[in-house]
């Protein structure tokens, strides 16, 4: 039997009756020595995160009573869950999970009653978990400026951290990102946690929840664990045995690897005939027509792969297991066999020049390269028997509260660099940007009159990440005098994609060697996400869409990425004349002013049809083809298909812009057009593929549609790691987020807003004779706004 005590007040005495955003579930056991001293520090630390404290408690002595005389001075309110002896199943994980199912904030966090648990960690703890896009947060000893202090003398120290190795290597891939699973402070998010499947058993409840639900997104908080203040260790022998047990039965329960052997099985067979119909064919083209070897394999290869697509899509896995669209398939299909092929025909030269045989050398590249086909098939093609979404973030996260200095000093710098930024750069009048890097999307904004030192943004090249390698790709939030510093790096250590943010001001950017070669891949995946937030901080926001004038109107173009915006804008220009603003991202504030933001424009495999530039060499549009479709949506999504695994993403897509740069091209080469410095938006189409419909929308449903079409541009990490990270002019992600809403909200309230859908890229024949019927009648015209290139306007000021 249980009850619940609910002292109702707060320390000023007045009933509480909203619902708390976070509910601390602190369990207890004979803790009457302690909770005195963990309510006068745990509810000052937790009462600005709108919360209440819930105790859990299963004692015989008189602590539900030091609860209820404590609780009058809380700034917070406090309740008890109080257990009798023959309800106090499950041990102190059967507590937490009583208290979850009594929380009434959408957050819990969880910590003893001991003190070992700082109260102020814990709160940072429940501030980072309450982030966007993070499912738990994981109080950390071993990582960053983590500290094991409170576990006293040796004997506990070598049972905690060799408990810890035990599970880690029973899950590695759902460990894989926690350095301590076994940790007793943890924040989640309830609804990603389902009590249900819980089976709470001894002291260990946050190794269940983790285990239990592979698809949560983890981030992990470093403190010290510090020396008990009251009362005496729950552990014993007994609670070993059962541990031991528990861990037992939880490695069962999510076996699956019988079942992947018997598809490595199945897949092997599909693939042993595989290799028999490209061995045919490659006699068919070597022997019999006398082809190149080489090219003669990578014929065989493509009658190969499509017959073991049709054999492993019908027979290898069950129609539950698919993922997309048969095309789709297909298509993943042949993209994996053919970059496969890439590594195969070298070892296939080598084998010949070695004095194998044609057919036999081969084979033999066929079959070596079949664990990996196997690999990339079964996680990426198909969902190998487990659902989609049943795999770890594989980029850990690090809040490291310990001393930068102590606990990850920064690494010797390799050489003595410049600091000087001779790339300077003024956006709209708002931001400024200096960079050692030359930026090519804001070459438009060059200003090199922009003192050096009075620059917003400061981009500059370093040795970033520590020399050695590295698991997985880490991002670790360390404090400092100068600021919060977001460093990220990845798996090749000071090799890799590595960059640094310290949050000034002024926000300086280091970046690593690798990155500093790819200048597309910093601006657009680190200084674009920094530059969109410092704009809303001085109240502007960084829209994505196109916009231009026609006919004096200002016309506002927004769609989901490579639906066709760029071919209808480059259309309405060469047809309809008119003045180009933007294409990708444009300025705007919340009077409906829209300032130009003319990046160079890239060009997608069905943006070729709208080009006709005569500037163009034939060069030029031989490797505009292969280019358009290597950055194309297909080309996109492939990597962000990778991007769920545990590669060095942000290098591999740095070194591919390297090889092959995007094609991008500035406007006015591409069509003839005049540019245009600002207008006031009149009309905003957002255009979809489909039937043929022109519909309105209210201003409810656009402010939602522009919000996700933004946020579509921002999907390529690591910017959901860093962006909810970021505090700006004192700002937190959550406020920045909301002060965008505010302004778009703002910016759309003078803007006819229409929904225009087409079968067949037809939206720029459509457009025209849709703009200015009807009208709003505020419209003005660019010509009567102050001349270019002067940025006359700042945010707040009348047009």
């Amino acid at each position: 039997m249980t009850h619940v005590i609910d002292t109702g007040v707060s320390a000023a005495g007045e009933p509480q009756h909203a619902p708390p955003r976070l509910t601390v579930v602190v369990p207890t056991r004979n803790e009457q020595e302690s909770v005195p001293l963990l309510l006068a520090q745990l509810g000052p630390a937790v009462g600005p995160l709108n919360a209440e404290i819930l105790f859990v408690d299963d004692s015989d002595d008189a602590t539900v009573d030091e609860i209820t005389a404590a609780a009058v001075d809380s700034p917070v309110p406090v309740r008890v869950l109080h257990r009798e002896q023959r309800a106090r199943g499950g041990g102190l994980s059967g507590a937490v999970v009583a208290g979850v199912r009594a929380a009434r904030g959408a957050w819990v966090l969880v910590m003893d009653a001991d003190l070992q648990h700082p109260p102020q960690a814990a709160a940072l703890l429940a501030r980072t978990a309450m982030r966007e896009g993070i499912d738990i947060a994981v109080g950390t000893r071993y990582a960053g400026g983590g500290a094991s202090a409170g576990l006293a003398g040796a004997g506990r120290q070598a049972t905690s951290s060799g408990a810890t190795r035990l599970v880690k290597a029973s899950f590695p891939r759902r460990l894989a990102t926690v350095s301590d699973p076994l940790s007793g402070l943890f924040a989640f998010r309830r609804d990603a946690v389902d009590v249900e499947r819980l089976r709470p058993v001894g002291f260990k409840i946050l190794l269940e929840i983790l285990v239990r639900h592979p698809a949560a997104r983890v981030a992990e908080v470093a403190y010290t664990f510090e020396p008990r203040q009251a009362g005496r260790s729950k552990a014993s022998v007994r609670e070993g045995f059962a541990f031991v047990r528990h861990v037992g039965r939880l490695r069962r329960s999510v076996a699956g690897g019988q079942r992947r052997l018997m598809r490595m099985a199945a897949f092997g067979a599909v693939g042993a005939s595989g290799i028999l119909v490209n061995t045919a064919a490659l006699y068919l083209f070597f022997d019999v027509l006398g082809v190149h070897h080489l090219v003669g394999a990578a014929l065989a290869t493509q009658f190969s792969t499509a017959w073991n697509f049709v054999l492993t899509d019908a027979a290898v896995y069950r129609k539950r297991e698919r993922i997309g669209s048969w095309s789709g398939r297909a298509g993943r299909f042949f993209a994996m066999n053919n970059l496969l092929l890439l590594a195969r025909l070298p070892l296939l030269q080598w084998l010949v020049l070695a004095g194998v045989g044609v057919l036999t050398a081969n084979a033999l590249t066929l079959v070596l390269l079949f664990l990996l086909r196997f690999l990339v098939s079964d996680r990426m093609i198909y969902r190998g028997g487990e659902a989609k979404v049943q795999r770890r973030d594989p980029v850990r996260v690090l809040v490291d509260t310990g001393s930068t200095t102590a606990a990850s000093p920064a690494p010797a710098a390799a050489k003595k660099r410049s600091v000087y930024l001779p790339y300077r750069y003024d956006v709209a009048g708002t931001v400024t940007i200096g960079s050692q890097i030359r930026l090519p999307e804001l070459e438009f904004f060059r200003a090199q009159w922009v003192p050096d030192a009075d620059v917003d943004i400061a981009v500059r090249v370093g040795d970033v990440g520590r020399r050695r390698p590295r698991r997985r790709a880490a991002l670790t939030e360390d404090p400092g005098e100068r600021g919060t510093a977001l460093r990220y790096e990845e798996h090749l250590g000071r090799l890799g994609a590595n960059f640094r943010v310290t949050l000034g001001p002024p926000i300086t950017v280091e970046v690593g060697p690798l990155l500093a070669r790819s200048p597309h891949v910093v601006y657009t995946n680190v200084v674009e996400a920094l530059l969109r937030f410092v704009l809303i901080s001085r109240g502007r926001m960084l829209l994505h869409s196109a916009c231009l004038e026609l006919g004096g109107h200002g016309v506002m173009l927004s769609a989901l990425t490579d639906t066709g915006k760029t071919a209808t804008i480059l259309r309405l220009l060469r047809e309809q004349g008119g003045r180009f603003l933007s294409d990708d991202m444009t300025v705007v504030d919340a009077s409906g002013l829209a300032v130009c933001f003319p990046k160079p424009l890239t060009i997608s495999s069905h943006t070729l049809r709208a080009v006709q530039a005569e500037d163009l060499t034939r060069k030029e549009w031989r490797r505009l083809n292969f280019q358009s479709r290597l950055h194309s949506k297909g080309g996109r999504s492939i990597a962000l298909m990778l991007s769920r695994f545990n590669l060095p993403i942000m290098g591999i897509n740095a070194i591919t812009q390297i090889l092959v740069p995007p094609p991008k091209y500035s406007v006015d080469r591409l069509v003839p057009c005049r540019l245009g410095s600002r207008t006031r938006v009149e009309e905003l189409f957002i255009i979809e593929r489909g039937a043929p419909r022109l519909s309105g929308l209210d201003r409810a449903a656009a402010l939602e549609r522009m919000l996700v079409n933004t946020e579509d541009a921002y999907g390529f990490p690591p910017y959901r790691y860093l962006a909810p990270a970021l505090r700006i002019d004192g700002m937190d992600y959550d406020q920045l987020r909301a002060k965008e809403r505010e302004i778009l909200a703002g910016f759309l309230s003078g803007v006819r807003t229409r929904v225009l859908a087409s079968d067949c890229f037809g939206w720029a024949d459509e457009i025209p004779r849709l703009v200015g019927d009807d009208a709003p009648s505020h419209t003005v015209s660019v010509n009567s706004l102050e001349a270019w290139p002067r940025w006359g306007l700042r945010p707040g000021t009348a047009a």
